[in-house]
C-alpha cells in the first residue's frame, strides 16, 4: 500500500511540473525614459487632451517653426503655447520635447471636444543638437522631424 501512495504521489508530481513549463509571452520592452523635466505652468494653464499632427520646419536662421493641432474637452481653450521642457544635456536622439499648454476657460462650460490649432516658433532653439521634437498632450504625445534640407 505504501508502494502505491508513493508512486501516485511520484506521478502527481511529475505531472504538476509539466503543467509549469509554458512559456510565457516576452514582453515588449518600456518606452525609453525622458531624461527632460516640464517647466513650470502659469496658473490656469494646462496640457491639451490630444495631438492629432504636429510637425516642425526652420523658418529663418535660429528660428523653429513649430505646429500642432489637437482637441480640448471644452471650448474657451485661449492662449495655446509650447513650453520646451528643461534638460540636463542634450538628448542622445537629437529629440527634444515640448508641453503644448492652453490657458483653460474661467467659467467651465459643457464637455465638447473642441479643435485647438498651435503655431509658435522656438527661438532661440538649440540647432546644433536638434533632430526632432516630441509634443506632449495630457493623453498621448506625437514626435515630429526635421525635414532633410
Amino acid at each position: 500500500m505504501r508502494r502505491v501512495l508513493m508512486a501516485t504521489g511520484l506521478v502527481t508530481l511529475i505531472g504538476l511540473s509539466a503543467c509549469d513549463s509554458k512559456e510565457e509571452a516576452a514582453a515588449p520592452p518600456p518606452p525609453p525614459k525622458s531624461m527632460a523635466r516640464p517647466q513650470q505652468m502659469y496658473a490656469g494653464q494646462e496640457q491639451i487632451a490630444k495631438i492629432d499632427s504636429a510637425s516642425i520646419k526652420v523658418s529663418e536662421p535660429g528660428r523653429l517653426a513649430m505646429d500642432a493641432a489637437g482637441s480640448v474637452g471644452m471650448a474657451g481653450y485661449k492662449n495655446a503655447a509650447f513650453l520646451p521642457r528643461i534638460n540636463a544635456a542634450p538628448p542622445k536622439d537629437g529629440v527634444y520635447e515640448v508641453d503644448v499648454v492652453a490657458d483653460r476657460p474661467a467659467a467651465p462650460g459643457a464637455a465638447a471636444v473642441t479643435p485647438i490649432e498651435v503655431k509658435k516658433a522656438w527661438a532661440p532653439y538649440p540647432a546644433d543638437h536638434l533632430k526632432g521634437v516630441k509634443f506632449f498632450a495630457k493623453s498621448n504625445s506625437v514626435v515630429a522631424m526635421l525635414p532633410a534640407s
